[in-house]
Order: structure tokens, then sequence, then C-alpha cells
């Protein structure tokens, strides 16, 4: 009589972590290869179309408006700010280079001379209009941009505005012991004109603090005498 050979079921072969790893990643694929495909390619296009309109466009532009302006800083660095503006009849100035160049960073240079050479002119409104059109991440033009639209403020009798531009231009760079402590000064002395005494002694006790060597750290002790602080 034969003898019947029991069958033992096959036991599951363990899969080790890597193994399970691997097989999730290709049953992902499997599934979604198509659209990854597709979001590669996409992405291939954007950054190739970013590179090529950096090189083909974005350069170009920013040279031809660099080349637009250089006439025109050197009339502003002669003071003739009239021709730095307007341009001479074969030159641009720096009102045709804003309208031309829009969008470039000689073109937005150009709001800040514009702004600047109106506040010289005594155009003050146009000052403000060109010089809050200005952007900068370079602090020390920040600083400069803000001071000049607190000296317009402060030319056209708005004397709190001004003083808010004065204390942003003050504290901006706490490292600029020129600028920095005379904005300051400016706010604290409009802030006297208009009754705010407490606010000029607050603004001239931090020259006094921060900028202990500068100019107007060594006149603080007069203007806060008058302002009756003798501490």
């Amino acid at each position: 009589m034969a003898t019947e050979v029991k069958q033992v079921p096959e036991q599951p072969v363990e899969r080790s972590s890597e193994e399970r790893v691997v097989d999730s990643a290709r049953d992902f694929w499997g599934k979604n290869n198509k659209v990854i495909t597709y979001a590669l390619a996409g992405l291939v296009v954007i950054v190739g179309g970013y590179f090529a309109y950096t090189k083909f466009y974005k350069a170009p532009a920013e040279a031809k408006a660099a080349e637009a302006i250089w006439k025109a800083e050197d009339y502003y660095r002669l003071d003739s700010f009239k021709l730095a503006l307007e341009g001479d009849g074969q030159s641009a100035g720096f009102l045709k280079a804003i309208k031309n160049n829009s969008g470039t960073k000689a073109g937005n240079l150009a709001q800040f001379y514009a702004g600047s050479c109106y506040m010289q002119l005594g155009d003050f409104n146009n000052a403000i209009k060109y010089l809050k059109d200005f952007s900068t991440n370079q602090v020390e033009m920040e600083v400069r941009a803000t001071g000049l639209l607190g000296d317009a403020y402060s030319e056209l009798g708005k004397k709190e505005e001004a003083i808010g531009y004065y204390k942003k231009a003050g504290t901006l760079f706490d490292k600029d012991d020129i600028n920095s402590p005379e904005y300051l000064f400016r706010a604290a002395m409009l802030n006297q004109e208009l009754g705010k005494n407490k606010d000029a002694i607050e603004l001239l006790h931090q020259i006094k603090d921060k900028y202990p060597s500068s100019q107007r750290a060594f006149e603080v002790d007069k203007y806060l005498g008058k302002l009756g602080d003798l501490n």
C-alpha cells in the first residue's frame, strides 16, 4: 500500500524593506508614468524658456536701458537737472528712459534720478511721484530716496508725512552715522514745530545714544535744553 505524501504549503517568502520600496516605486511608476513624463517635460520647457528669456531678451533690454541713461547721468552730475530730465535733443533724459525701459534696473534707477532732479527744480509733487515709484534692495539707496521723500513733504508743508519718512530713513541703516542722525534730527525739529516736544526729545536722545560721534550729536544738548530736557 502506497504511503500518502502530505503536501506542506509553501511559506510566503519574507521580503526586505528595500524590496518592498522598489516594488512600491514600480507600481507607482506604472500607474503614473504618463503624468510624470508630462510634468518633467513641462518643467524642462519652463526652465529653458526662463534661460532663453534672460539671455535673449532681458540681458539686451538691460544693456539698452543702461545705455539710454548714461548721458542723463552725466547731466545730473553736472547739476544740469532740466537736461537730465528732458534730454538735449540727441540724448534721452530720465523721463524718456522711464517710459521706454519699464521693468529694467536702469529704468527703475531713472525713477530715483527723476525724483531727485524734480527736488532740485522745486517741483516737489513730481519729486514725490517718481520717488514713490522707485524701488531698491540696496539699503543705502533706500535711505536716500526715503529721506528725499521727507524733504519733499516738508517743503510742501506736510509735516506729519515728512516726519514719517524722516523717521523711516533714520532707522533703515543703523551703521550709517551720517544720514541716519541727520534724518532723525529733521524729524525731531518738525515734531518741535508741531508742539510734539516729547517725540522731539525722544528722537534727540536717540541721536545722542546711537550716534554720539556724529555732527548732530554735538548739537543735541542745545536743543534738548530748549525743550526743557536737561538730563
